[in-house]
């Protein structure tokens, strides 16, 4: 195919591809909503708030994608830029090095770290509920205080500003623990919202029972990262292997250009950062993130696989998708900057009786820019691994269950459907009526992740 056949397909895909432009919730909103005690002064006022409401539970409903944004939290904006920039720092360092470091600032990872040819690099901390408990309970008698959370982070975000560069690291657990804990507050409070539409106080209830969230700083990677990452192995190598290498990385970028439908959605499980999965806790709360390029060129005209710089998103879009059953269709996402996506998870589902809905998702890899790398901070909310699950006045089979599949079988001319039915276990397989939480998480790590898994060889 010609060079400009090649892009004049590639233009139209990306003029095909659906995006999806989730709800907005303002933080003063939520600090309202989430307030037992709140009142308004009109009949306006009432019928604004009973709007917001209605859309929060629409969003995050059974006919709704199962993820909203929040907007304008106070300072937020100074610790994901601290933060973000050092996963992939973290990410190339010498395994020496980053393991010293990890252990000085008591963060882990779930992923194997010297495996070079990794797509992700992920780095993880439990984070406690207890400051997050104090947020909520600071604004018990307040109606939406907006400064509660800002006075907080103000001393904490000038003393980044000033000290971050002397140290590049020096900050990388207080950063972690204090943005990690500004989105436990989000979550804590959409649940709380939840729970004063479904009835009851199980939702919140359940996240405060567990103490404990779990922070996942991630760096996913490019092709150039990943040579970089190489480098050592190949620094010995002849020219010859140097020519493989390079063929090697031709046939992978062609691949990706061949792997897209004819909306621009990914459909291979190659060409992709992270695989179609449900999260299996309560909720999932992610910055929006952050998008880097090599920002240097050498004089021989190769790019410095060192230097990236921040850029916008060349798509336009988080390279997040969805699969939404009630349009039977894939979405991309999309989100304000510096905003805060709320996902649910399937444990909300369950605890919910499905009056929430769970969200099937990827991380798709940009199949023009394959430089480009993207960096994410992730909370995960769960209940406690004691918590016991029933089914009882839950609909059968509610997360990517009985209906979810009809669709997708009706759909199989798609491969992404059929890509999707293959590597995505059915709730019913994965839960039993009395499972505890723990059992229900191993059950659902084995049947992704486990040897007969599509997923395990990620």
């Amino acid at each position: 195919m010609a060079d400009s056949e090649v892009e004049e397909q590639r233009t139209k895909m990306a003029e095909n591809t659906k995006i999806l432009q989730i709800y907005e919730l303002q933080y003063s909103d939520l600090l309202l909503l989430s307030s037992p005690y709140h009142s308004s002064s009109s009949l306006q006022e009432d019928e604004r708030i009973e709007s917001i409401t209605k859309s929060i539970l629409e969003a995050l409903g059974p006919n709704g994608p199962g993820l909203l944004a929040v907007t304008g939290v106070p300072n937020s904006s100074v610790l994901r830029r601290a933060l973000l920039p050092l996963a992939r720092k973290l990410a190339l360092l010498n395994p020496d090095h980053r393991k010293r470091i990890l252990k000085d600032h008591n963060l882990g990872s779930d992923v194997p770290l010297r495996n070079p040819e990794r797509s992700v690099s992920s780095f993880a901390m439990q984070l406690k509920y207890t400051e997050s408990k104090k947020f909520m309970q600071n604004n018990q008698s307040q109606r939406g205080d907006e400064q509660s959370l800002g006075s907080q982070l103000d001393f904490f975000c000038d003393s980044i500003e000033k000290e971050f560069q002397d140290n590049e690291f020096k900050h990388l657990g207080d950063s972690f623990k204090e943005l990690g804990s500004c989105m436990m507050e989000l979550g804590l409070r959409i649940a709380r919202i939840c729970d004063q539409e479904i009835g009851g106080r199980e939702l919140e209830q359940s996240l405060l029972e567990s103490c404990t969230a779990k922070g996942r700083l991630i760096h996913y990677h490019s092709a150039l990262d990943a040579q970089l990452l190489r480098k050592p192995a190949n620094s010995k190598g002849t020219a010859r292997n140097q020519a493989s290498s390079r063929r090697n990385r031709e046939q992978r970028i062609e691949s990706r250009h061949e792997t897209s439908d004819s909306n621009g959605l990914c459909q291979s499980n190659t060409n992709l950062w992270q695989q179609w999965h449900y999260d299996y806790g309560i909720f999932t709360v992610l910055t929006t993130p952050m998008f880097l390029l090599p920002s240097n060129t050498l004089e021989t005209g190769a790019q410095d696989l060192c230097c990236y710089s921040e850029c916008t998103s060349p798509s336009g879009h988080l390279y997040l998708q969805i699969f939404d059953p009630c349009k039977n269709d894939v979405f991309m996402v999309n989100s304000p900057p510096e905003s805060f996506i709320i996902q649910v998870g399937e444990s909300a589902d369950i605890i919910s009786q499905g009056k929430l809905r769970s969200t099937l998702h990827s991380v798709c890899r940009p199949s023009k820019q394959e430089d480009l790398c993207r960096e994410m901070y992730v909370v995960f909310l769960q209940p406690a691994w004691n918590k016991t699950f029933s089914m009882s006045g839950h609909p059968t089979e509610s997360s990517m269950l009985s209906e979810d599949r009809k669709v997708l079988v009706e759909k199989e001319d798609r491969v992404i459907t059929r890509e999707i039915q293959k590597i995505v276990p059915p709730l019913a397989s994965r839960l039993k009526e009395g499972m505890t939480f723990a059992e229900f998480s191993r059950e659902t790590t084995k049947q992704y992740y486990g040897g007969s898994g599509l997923q395990s060889n990620r």
